[in-house]
């Protein structure tokens, strides 16, 4: 259902990359609610992904961008501003890539070259869109940045690894970026913490099953799954969240509140 609470609204959707990304279904949202936007992805990854279908499904153009390269993320700014006729609403930051996690280096036995790779692909990257899109003057007052993290940046999930970190890195740069936009531009930066969602990185960390599984019985209405965090992506690009920034938004179905659930109790203890 459509309520046109983007309509006239231009954007960037980074990271879309299949029908399970957030960011596809942020994409497909977005179209829905009457917004324009660019897709972009890097190139390595677009040849992985089927991104030409979601472009013609929602009439976006698709600019291929490295997140960690300032000459490629100017050129898209430049570019999208150019193809969607003006300044922007709003933009999204789904990025997150781990070499560490990929070849299953414990974080105790992290190559350090590939930890800063994960940290520039998954943080510093959401610094350098921002630090672009300020440069080139890209945001219409009153627009929404968003990253996505996870609650791995506040409590330990081993298996999350170096992610953990990067997420961590990634909110933080969102308050500090997030005083800057807001008081020059009335631009709100935030990130949405959200559950464990069976995403193709998501998939990639050791013990996925068992994470979702627990996170489930763990969250009083279960887990948040991707259509429900693409509308509160919605909610966030749209003009009735104005005053929202600089903000940690969990939308994990009360996961961040719990202490034990009756559930994990029953499962751990039986019903003693």
């Amino acid at each position: 259902m459509s309520n046109n609470l983007l309509q006239g609204k231009r954007g960037i959707i980074f990271g879309a990359l299949d029908e399970n990304s957030i960011a596809w279904k942020v994409a497909e949202r977005c179209h829905e609610e009457g917004a324009t936007f660019v897709l972009t992805n890097a190139p390595v990854a677009m040849r992985l992904g089927g991104i030409q279908q979601l472009a013609e499904k929602t009439g976006s153009e698709i600019i291929p961008a490295d997140a960690t390269s300032m000459e490629d993320l100017e050129q898209l700014f430049t570019q999208a501003m150019d193809k969607l006729g003006g300044p922007l609403d709003f933009v999204l930051h789904s990025i997150g890539m781990s070499p560490n996690v990929r070849k299953n280096k414990g974080y105790t036995e992290l190559k350090h070259d590939w930890y800063l790779k994960t940290m520039d692909v998954s943080a510093a990257s959401f610094h350098k869109t921002m630090q672009t899109a300020w440069k080139l003057d890209a945001m219409n007052d009153w627009g929404s940045i968003l990253g996505l993290s996870y609650i791995a940046a506040q409590r330990t999930f081993p298996s999350y690894n170096d992610m953990a970190d990067a997420k961590a890195l990634l909110e933080s740069i969102a308050r500090s970026f997030g005083y800057w936009f807001g008081k020059e531009k009335k631009v709100r930066v935030n990130t949405i913490s959200q559950s464990p969602t069976p995403t193709t990185a998501g998939t990639g960390v050791k013990g996925f099953d068992t994470f979702l599984s627990y996170a489930d019985k763990m969250s009083p209405i279960g887990n948040a799954p991707g259509e429900a965090c693409a509308d509160y992506c919605v909610a966030m690009f749209s003009d009735l969240t104005r005053y929202v920034t600089m903000q940690n938004l969990y939308h994990d179905g009360g996961f961040s509140s719990t202490g034990v659930s009756e559930a994990i109790m029953d499962m751990v203890g039986g019903n003693e």
